[in-house]
């Protein structure tokens, strides 16, 4: 287990955008309590991968069991990346759970997991949120909002939105560029 200011001295890569990739992945996985989703994200925080998994009830908070499962999800969703000098893409976890936006024991396991899991996968650790009712928060950097929340609705994936005649950059997608997936599904 991570305490926050262990978590904080680590040296976590901040995000540019977190609200952009926070929606993103709120609107792809919609998590509810007990719904943990990792995304892996490159060096502009595009959207490369993700998984989402329910927690285990049963599972205390033990950050070996997290490491585990993130790093079991990790595996299917993307290669690893040990044959690199250093990490050159991102995870992050989003954690979808009940109370408040304060730290728990249960997120210092998750901290823990994740750090070890990319240790193990090749990436670089990145940023642990936490979603709740009162908003997401990332830990040990004190920035969140209040919305997306764990009781609101998954706003739809974004085109762009043209508001006059002035055109307005769409939310990132969790990190990846809307111009992107309109490449791939014209394919």
């Amino acid at each position: 287990m991570l305490e926050p200011a262990e978590w904080a001295s680590a040296g976590i890569p901040l995000l540019r955008s977190p609200r952009e990739v926070v929606s993103g992945l709120h609107s792809r996985h919609h998590p509810t309590p007990a719904t943990a989703v990792v995304a892996v994200l490159d060096h502009e925080e595009r959207l490369i991968a993700s998984a989402s998994f329910a927690r285990r009830p049963t599972v205390a908070a033990d950050g070996w069991e997290f490491r585990n499962a993130l790093l079991a999800q990790l595996r299917r969703v993307i290669p690893h990346d040990l044959r690199r000098r250093a990490p050159v893409r991102t995870a992050v976890l989003l954690y979808c759970r009940d109370g408040d936006e304060r730290w728990t024991e249960e997120d210092g396991a998750w901290m823990w997991g994740l750090r070890d899991a990319c240790t193990l996968h090749g990436l670089r650790c990145g940023a642990y949120i936490t979603l709740t009712r009162g908003g997401w928060q990332v830990l040990g950097e004190g920035r969140g909002g209040r919305r997306p929340s764990s009781l609101s609705e998954p706003s739809l994936l974004a085109d762009t939105v043209s508001v006059g005649d002035h055109r307005t950059a769409p939310t990132r997608s969790g990190g990846g560029a809307v111009e992107a997936l309109r490449r791939t599904a014209a394919r």
